[in-house]
């Protein structure tokens, strides 16, 4: 052996073990069509990413966002141009290089919170212990999930209202002029108390005031993002005239957003998706308190993998929506379950999911 390949041996020694981090798209079929205001689809792409190193693979899930301009297909693309940054990176200094990608990268937040999963996962698979305990938690103070019904013909959300019998609190998904059939559909089934998301679906005050007045005597706990993004203001006066508490979901997106939309509603949901990953949201969590906010989080159409991340923080909320890995049909992972409508968290190190064979 020549004296030069000695050389880039004993350096590759030093050098310690490469970071590979790898990315592909996931289609997850749904149970029933989900329509929402913004949408209707069968199907959602997901992106999945590992990173591997030491023997070890950290899995990570996002779910892109079409309003964001954010796509799986392009999510592979993006993860491809960081094979630099993590081939000579250690995955234990997970913090550093989420610093790395979020100074590289704009937007993208699907695929940063994929990759923090990932990275995530691979430290408490290093360090042998679930998130949850790596955090401090106990995995005994999740609360109970919704599980939600999206919008559909009367018939059909009957329908969907018996197939959700085993689970205690229903999310209702509103917004369009046919709001108070499916509201009428969904008690003509159960008394179960409900979540009501309107997402932005209402388009002024008197609108707003005028379903939520209605709500109020539909046995409904709270309504998320009454009206559009941008109206604060308009929120605020909502707020003032209605006794049902008003929880941000699509102009809360990360941690910046919270001091400027805090003094008009009541809580915040919180996606990992949107936020940028578990450390973002970990920190929106924080900062929400700090404003005597409450604190839920929701999901996106999702695997168990991204489910069962968002999991990990549950313990700290005062609400959760993580239901959607129950909304599909093809599942390549199991990890959280639902008991009775309670989340329960894997034993299992790191995220806690396992491949399905």
């Amino acid at each position: 052996m020549r004296r030069r390949d000695t050389f880039a041996l004993a350096f590759g020694a030093l050098a310690g073990p490469r970071t590979v981090i790898t990315a592909r798209t996931l289609r997850l079929h749904l149970v029933n069509t989900w329509t929402t205001v913004m949408s209707s689809s069968k199907f959602r792409e997901t992106l999945q990413v590992s990173v591997e190193s030491e023997g070890i693979t950290g899995l990570g899930e996002g779910a892109p966002i079409v309003r964001y301009n954010e796509s799986a297909a392009e999510g592979v693309k993006l993860v491809g141009t960081l094979n630099g940054l993590f081939a000579n990176s250690d995955p234990s200094q997970y913090a550093k290089i989420l610093d790395q990608v979020f100074a590289r990268v704009e937007g993208a937040w699907a695929a940063k919170a994929a990759i923090d999963i990932a990275l995530h996962d691979w430290v408490g698979k290093r360090l042998r212990v679930p998130l949850w305990k790596m955090w401090g938690l106990d995995k005994n103070d999740a609360p109970a999930t919704t599980f939600s019904i999206g919008i559909d013909t009367a018939e059909v959300i009957r329908r969907k209202v018996r197939e959700a019998a085993a689970y205690p609190i229903l999310k209702i998904k509103t917004g369009l002029a046919n709001d108070e059939e499916v509201m009428e559909a969904v008690r003509a089934e159960t008394k179960k108390p409900m979540r009501v998301d309107a997402n932005e679906g209402w388009k002024s005050v008197d609108e707003a005031v005028r379903k939520i007045k209605w709500l109020e005597k539909q046995n409904v706990e709270f309504i998320e993002q009454p009206l559009p993004a941008a109206m604060l203001a308009e929120t605020g006066e909502v707020r003032k005239r209605v006794d049902l508490p008003i929880i941000a979901d699509e102009c809360c997106l990360r941690p910046d957003d919270i001091p400027r939309i805090a003094p008009y509603f009541d809580g915040i949901n919180i996606k990992v998706d949107k936020a940028g990953g578990l450390r973002q949201a970990m920190r929106m969590i924080d900062l929400a308190r700090t404003y005597k906010l409450k604190v839920m989080a929701g999901c996106m159409v999702s695997s168990s993998l991204a489910i069962t991340a968002a999991a990990q923080l549950s313990p700290l909320l005062d609400f959760a929506d993580l239901d959607g890995n129950l909304l599909i049909k093809n599942d390549p992972f199991d990890g959280v379950k639902v008991v009775n409508g309670k989340l329960i968290l894997p034993d299992r190190p790191g995220v806690g999911v396992l491949v399905r064979k």
